[in-house]
């Protein structure tokens, strides 16, 4: 099998699987039909196209993917699963240590704090508030910013 074709070819299986539950309309939980499911069929075509096809770009894509299909299933079918930011920041973590892993760069050092960050939200141990409050008083700015941002692209010179 060549390699170009492994992500073209699951991503039209895991497709095509899709549409033939929703007409043939098996009994069974709804949810699986729902969108999340199409992000499960794209992240796991692209985490098969990065390990079997040494493709290992593809990797950090596969795992957000992937992670956020797991997520929102979870989220729906599983009264314990957290409804948290600290979800999000452990899905990015994961695919950067899996892709620093396979592609030796520097990503590992940046994973890794983003687990250790998000398992510190999950405790509650919130020593971060101040930059909520910091958020707060800068998205207030924002319009500001970016009138700055624009002369500044304006007035520079080449």
């Amino acid at each position: 099998m060549k390699t170009q074709r492994i992500f073209p070819g699951v991503l039209l299986i895991g497709v095509g699987c899709y549409y033939l539950l929703q007409q043939i309309s098996i009994p069974f939980d709804q949810q699986l039909l729902s969108w999340p499911s199409i992000l499960l069929v794209l992240g796991l075509a692209l985490l098969l196209q990065a390990y079997i096809g040494r493709e290992y770009s593809m990797i950090f894509p596969g795992v957000i993917l992937f992670g956020l299909a797991i997520h929102f299933h979870f989220q729906s079918l599983a009264n314990w699963w957290p409804n948290h930011w600290g979800v999000y920041t452990s899905i990015v973590g994961l695919a950067f240590i899996l892709s620093a892993r396979k592609q030796k760069q520097e990503g590992m050092l940046i994973g890794i704090l983003l687990i250790i960050f998000s398992l510190l939200s999950f405790a509650s141990i919130n020593p971060f508030s101040w930059l909520y409050d910091a958020y707060s008083f800068l998205s207030s700015l924002w319009p500001i910013f970016l009138i700055a941002v624009g002369v500044f692209l304006l007035l520079k010179r080449k």
